[in-house]
């Protein structure tokens, strides 16, 4: 059974989890199910019907394990438990009168979220089923209904379970996708750090590759000259193994709250005055996004310690009609007609490979802004314990 209770010594002491209830519907249907079984227990248990009062606890008793088990199973079991809870509606309704009818949206809704389209089809029989019997035996064969409200309480409840699984669909499809973007991402840095070692750390190898066969020549007839190429093999194995580090460090998570942090520590070390403002701190990134975006950051207040001469930077993050966008200003000397440089391009190509942008522009008060914005699929983190 789903029912977990797990139990670990750590240096905090007893931890506990129990699950009781599953946490992709606690944010939304747990407050519903409690007060409808409140009212459910409250009505049956305190009715006058002929049931007696051990039949009454019994059928609240299989009425709850049929929610349980429908609550955590998607396949076979979801019908059966749908199946077992109509039957108990029915049951109730037909003794306690068609109000019970009500708490047929409970398995309605459940029903809904099954894999298989024809136990779907067999719960809106069942429910359209329910509904004839209960009514048949509240009014008899004329069909007579005691509230015109039971008719759009069918309607609904016969809908329901097509409206759920057409969004429980939706939001399959949409959870593949964003894998797949991640992959596709994913993909797109393998294919940058293979860019970067070929590019940086295999030219330094290169060169000290011919400059070892050039002094294994030079051995016994320039001593001197041996010397100074010995110096620059030197020189360029430290700048080889420093370009190891970078790109190391490079493929490293790096999230984007301690980035701020640590540009900050540069921007006052570099005694540039920095302000941040963001405008949506439980951001929902794939590790990727972050570390990329990171990066970027990175580059932007780099650039600006160097080339800037700013004595002020301000950095917003915003999240607009779905795409994440983040701002860094300062009020330096501008472009100035200067190239954007690697940097630019370096941040151009990690925002692309996450289908953003990046670009850098003058402000008309002077200095530049570097604009950084990328579509993103979540907002809010949601800690459901």
């Amino acid at each position: 059974m789903p029912f977990k209770v797990s139990r670990r010594n750590n240096r905090q002491g007893l931890v506990c989890n129990i699950k009781i209830y599953p946490r992709d519907q606690a944010k939304r249907y747990l407050i519903i199910d409690v007060v409808s079984l409140v009212f459910l227990f409250s009505i049956v248990l305190s009715s006058n019907s002929p049931i007696p009062l051990i039949a009454k606890i019994i059928i609240l008793m299989l009425f709850l394990l049929a929610l349980y088990i429908a609550l955590w199973f998607k396949d076979w079991r979801l019908l059966l438990a749908s199946l077992l809870g109509f039957t108990l509606i029915i049951i109730l309704g037909i003794y306690e009168g068609s109000t019970m009818l009500l708490f047929g949206f409970t398995f309605a809704d459940l029903i809904g979220r099954a894999k298989k389209k024809w136990h779907i089809a067999i719960g809106m029989i069942t429910i359209t089923f329910m509904f004839f019997i209960v009514i048949w035996f509240e009014s008899g064969a004329s069909f007579k209904l005691k509230s015109q409200a039971i008719i759009p309480i069918m309607i609904i409840q016969l809908l329901l379970p097509m409206l759920i699984f057409y969004v429980e669909k939706s939001k399959k499809l949409q959870s593949e996708l964003t894998v797949v973007n991640t992959q596709l991402v994913q993909q797109e840095e393998r294919q940058r750090i293979a860019r970067d070692l070929h590019d940086t750390l295999g030219h330094t190898l290169t060169m000290i590759k011919i400059k070892t066969e050039l002094t294994s020549k030079l051995v016994d007839k320039d001593i001197t000259r041996v010397k100074n190429e010995l110096n620059d093999i030197l020189a360029t194995t430290r700048t080889a193994l420093k370009q190891v580090r970078e790109l190391v460090s490079d493929m490293n998570f790096i999230s984007l709250e301690s980035e701020l942090i640590h540009c900050k520590q540069h921007l006052q070390t570099a005694d540039i005055s920095i302000k941040i403002r963001n405008n949506c701190p439980k951001l929902l990134l794939a590790s990727v996004e972050e570390t990329m975006l990171s990066l970027c950051l990175r580059e932007a207040t780099t650039n600006i310690i160097k080339h800037s001469q700013a004595k002020k930077c301000q950095i917003d993050i915003n999240y607009i009609n779905g795409i994440l966008k983040i701002n860094v200003g300062d009020d330096g000397v501008g472009l100035h007609n200067k190239g954007h440089g690697n940097g630019l391009s370096s941040m151009k190509e990690r925002m692309n490979a996450l289908q953003g942008n990046a670009s850098i522009d003058s402000l008309p008060t002077g200095g530049t802004i570097v604009t950084l914005t990328m579509p993103i699929q979540h907002y809010k983190k949601e800690l459901i314990t």
